[in-house]
This record gives structure tokens, sequence and C-alpha cells, in this order.
């Protein structure tokens, strides 16, 4: 048997640890503000959803994944997980693992870890098929409402829409805001 001196030091290491592993997790929350259900989809994590108007996903993404994207897919049919989307569908599949088929309105990420800084973007570089503002909670609001919107990536070397905030920041993005 353990002494309890052992026991209670163990149990401290290993509540030290979670904590500082939810510490490092950025929570997306992800709203449908349009007047019809979109199915958002998240890639590397998060797969994929229906949000009726006015519900939120929330998504925990681990600190250090990069080329993270978000997009909402409109014109969906489901059946038992297997479908189509008429925008941003990825392969039939409700719970995306692949990103989508443009046109597609993308927010890109790539979160630091350690508190590292993270950076964030939007794209309708693949076209555009919703409105959506994402934002980070250290950093600018990105809003981009038609296809030559100012605050996305237009074409491929547009870099000076890259944005950066403090690491472990939260996010959020809007359908239709």
């Amino acid at each position: 048997m353990a002494s309890p001196a052992i026991s209670s030091t163990a149990i401290a290491v290993v509540a030290v640890v979670l904590l500082a592993g939810a510490a490092n997790a950025a929570t997306f929350t992800i709203t449908n503000r349009c007047s019809f259900t979109v199915w958002p989809a998240a890639t590397p994590v998060g797969g994929g959803v229906q949000l009726n108007p006015g519900q939120t996903w929330t998504v925990n993404v681990p600190a250090g994944t990069s080329s993270g994207r978000v997009w909402g897919r409109t014109g969906c049919n489901f059946n038992g997980g297997r479908g189509s989307c008429a925008t941003g569908d990825c392969g039939g599949a409700l719970s995306c693992s692949l990103s989508g088929r443009p046109p597609m309105t993308l927010a890109e990420f790539t979160l630091g870890g350690g508190g590292k800084q993270d950076f964030y973007n939007l794209s309708v570089i693949d076209g555009f098929n919703l409105a959506m503002s994402f934002k980070c909670s250290s950093g600018v609001g990105l809003t981009c409402r038609d296809s030559r919107c100012p605050d996305a990536f237009l074409f491929p070397s547009d870099n000076s829409k890259v944005h950066s905030c403090n690491g472990n920041s939260n996010y959020e993005v809007v359908f239709c805001p």
C-alpha cells in the first residue's frame, strides 16, 4: 500500500498535468445566425454537425494544431451520416476528415503550443459560399460578406491577410454575421 504522502503527491502531479493540457486547448465557438440551416465542418479536429438557425457548436482544438479549417456547408442532405452538400461537401460525410469541395468560405488557423502565437485568416481563394466572421479573443475580428471580401485572402500570395494573436486564445466563428 502506498503511503498517504506519495498518494497525495501523485494526485497533485496528475491534476497539474491535466490542467496544463486543458489550458493549451483553444475553444472554437461556431454559431449559425443565418435564417437557414448550415452544416459547419472543421478539420483536423471537430468533423461536422448540423446547425439550425441560432444554434452553436463548440470544438476544443489542441495547442500545436496546424492547418486547421472551419467552413460552412449549405444545401446538405444526410441520411445515416452519409449524403451530400451543394457547397463545401467533404466526400459525402457529415463528419469531415478532409477538406471541402469549393466553393467555400474558409476560416483558417494554426495554433501555437506552450504560449506561442496563433495565426488565423479568412480565405475566399476556393470561392465564396457563405458570409462569415472569425475572431480571436486577443486579436482583430475579420468579416467576409461577399466574394470581394477585403478581410480575406483573395489569391494565394495575399500574405498581408494573416493575423496573429496570443497563444491559448479562444475563437469565434459566426455564419451570416
